[in-house]
């Protein structure tokens, strides 16, 4: 029993630092190829990158409401396996809906459910772990109404599709569907200046999902100039655009349609693109940005001239987010290539630490793998001094365990969840994942 305490202290320890999901740096990955930012096959996505936006579900021809994917550079099949892989390293594979290209609007029940349909599809096909919202341009518009209670049919049957889908996913898969919303500032800070238009529209739907929302992420690009807390105007590209901006979200501000009450810090990660050519306006260099972030995470000096309203900064900021993977992979657009993911780890630390895998092949051998009732367990008994076999959830929890008496034996794993496990005896640790 020493043994195994002590194993577990070491266990959850190693578990803790490969599960946790914050800091987040989420990345944004093209389904497409450009000469000025390449393919990156998901394979190759830089490992700090551990939310992985799928850019992007768009409505099929002629509707703006029937959701569709389709792998471009590789079969469905790979795709999926290479979306398998990605989450058996830990990292959150989420689909992206919309974009500035693709504008969605559900105008009515019939277009709200075929979206609740269409999506629900291709997060059970494709094995996404979440959904992000990234409407923009003419997908949300408000007439009326306040932030509470919003009248507009486009805006409510949003929040109803997405509770839908998220209540689905619960359904079937017995866990919480991630939900990120990536919105313009005009959409969220604009509505201080006016609301109305675009100016202030996602306002109601991130006040109804708040308690579901993850991550939200208000891309301060693309944006020209916004105002600020302290009712100065401030430009993009700077450190005190990045820390008027984000304090604006965190602790709330007034509308002409009520009080936007403001999101956790812990939900809010600073998006930025990640070189010159990514954006049309808004990038940002690295020390700036370091600087901006250290300072509202209340780590560093005031970097321009806005003052934090909260003393001290936010120190659970979540963490950043990027357009994109590919720019960021380039050499071509910053001085180095991954110079946003490398800008992260100097701020957050690194986060593709993994388990080790401490696997001895000839000691532990499980098949088949992935595995659905039962998995078949082969050792050699003669190089172990502790017979007992382990299974722990991702978590650190113990899910089952047996004591090994032969080379050879099967493990019923019924009563187990879908999802990624960890084999342990002696010390050696092996990933099983089961379907």
């Amino acid at each position: 029993m020493k043994y195994l305490y002590t194993y577990l202290l070491t266990f959850f320890s190693l578990v803790s630092i490969a599960q946790n999901t914050t800091p987040a740096l989420v990345g944004y990955w093209h389904n497409w190829d450009i000469t000025s930012a390449p393919y990156v096959p998901l394979n190759k996505i830089n490992s700090n990158y551990n939310y992985i936006a799928i850019a992007f579900a768009v409505p099929a021809w002629g509707t703006d409401y029937k959701m569709e994917f389709n792998p471009e550079k590789i079969t469905k099949t790979e795709f999926i396996n290479a979306v398998k892989e990605l989450q058996n390293q830990g990292k959150k594979v989420i689909i992206s809906i919309g974009g500035a290209t693709a504008p969605i609007k559900l105008d009515n029940t019939n277009e709200r459910d075929t979206f609740i349909l269409t999506m629900n599809n291709l997060i059970s096909t494709f094995g996404f772990d979440g959904i992000d919202i990234d409407f923009e341009g003419s997908s949300l518009s408000v007439t009326g109404g306040t932030i509470s209670s919003p009248i507009d049919a486009s805006i409510n049957n949003l929040i109803y599709a997405i509770k839908q889908i998220m209540g689905e996913y619960r359904k079937n898969k017995g866990k919480k569907l991630i939900l990120t919303m990536a919105p313009e500032t005009a959409f969220v800070q604009g509505g201080m200046a006016a609301y109305g238009g675009i100016w202030g529209a996602y306002l109601p739907v991130i006040h109804a999902m708040r308690d579901s929302l993850e991550i939200l992420q208000v891309q301060l690009y693309n944006s020209g100039s916004m105002v600020g807390l302290d009712g100065k105007v401030y430009t993009q590209g700077t450190a005190d655009f990045i820390l008027s901006m984000t304090e604006a979200v965190i602790k709330g501000f007034n509308t002409s349609g009520g009080f936007f009450e403001g999101i956790p810090a812990n939900k809010i990660v600073v998006a930025l693109p990640a070189c010159p050519s990514a954006a049309g306006g808004g990038f940002t260099k690295s020390d700036t940005i370091i600087s901006a972030i250290k300072y509202l995470m209340g780590n560093g000096n005031k970097p321009g001239s806005y003052i934090l309203m909260q003393s001290g900064g936010y120190k659970n900021l979540r963490g950043m987010m990027t357009w994109s993977i590919n720019w960021d992979a380039v050499n071509t657009c910053n001085l180095t290539s991954h110079e946003y993911a490398s800008t992260f780890s100097k701020i957050f630390g690194n986060t593709s630490a993994e388990i080790p895998d401490y696997s001895l092949k000839n000691q532990l051998k499980i098949y088949p793998n992935p595995a659905k009732d039962i998995v078949n367990i082969s050792v050699d008994l003669n190089s172990f001094n502790n017979n007992l076999l382990v299974i722990f959830s991702s978590i650190g929890k113990v899910v089952l365990s047996e004591n090994i008496v032969s080379n050879k034996t099967s493990l019923n794993i019924s009563c187990l969840n879908k999802g990624v496990y960890f084999i342990k005896t002696n010390n050696t640790v092996n990933k099983l994942l089961v379907e």
